[in-house]
């Protein structure tokens, strides 16, 4: 994208981020320069509400889905839907995905899960999840499924040390 193509809206974005986080863009139709911005962004709680912002002018689907995916571990679970409906629906999917499986991780390691995950229910999760779990959850009933059930042989035995 040329320059002059770029929104007016993404510009606007862009320069109040920049005065937010003290970064500068030379090149506002650079992807790569926005995305480092973005990720300076991302570190500041004050700049976060012009990212969501930002993120909704992206006209690059794949960056915007990138930052999200940043995103959803830094904002407030009740914030998460609103950061995922930012994005152009051909790219919500994954980054919905992503926001519910966090909420899983949490009730994981707050113990407030929904009991003993079954094989069945653990094979819906992601690998990433399964990971995750591995090493945020320390409720032995679920490591023990997850030892006997996980997907791959890596989230098996990543369980099983966690349950030593």
């Amino acid at each position: 994208m040329a320059d002059a193509d770029v929104p007016p809206e993404l510009r606007d974005a862009v320069r109040l981020l920049e005065t937010l986080t003290g970064s500068v863009v030379l090149d506002v139709a650079d992807s790569h320069a926005r995305w480092e911005l973005y990720g300076a962004a991302l570190t500041s709680n004050a700049a976060r509400p012009a990212l969501l912002d930002a993120v909704v002018s992206e006209t690059d689907a794949a960056l915007a889905s990138g930052v999200v995916g940043e995103a959803l571990e830094r904002v407030p679970r009740a914030d998460r839907e609103t950061w995922v409906r930012a994005l152009a629906p051909s790219v919500r999917a994954f980054s919905a995905r992503r926001a519910h499986e966090l909420g899983i991780l949490e009730d994981l390691r707050s113990g407030t899960g929904a009991g003993e995950p079954g094989p069945e229910l653990v094979d819906g999760w992601s690998d990433w999840l399964q990971l995750r779990i591995t090493t945020e959850v320390s409720d032995p009933s679920v490591l023990r499924v997850l030892a006997k059930s996980g997907r791959t042989k890596r989230i098996r035995r990543a369980a099983e040390v966690a349950l030593d």
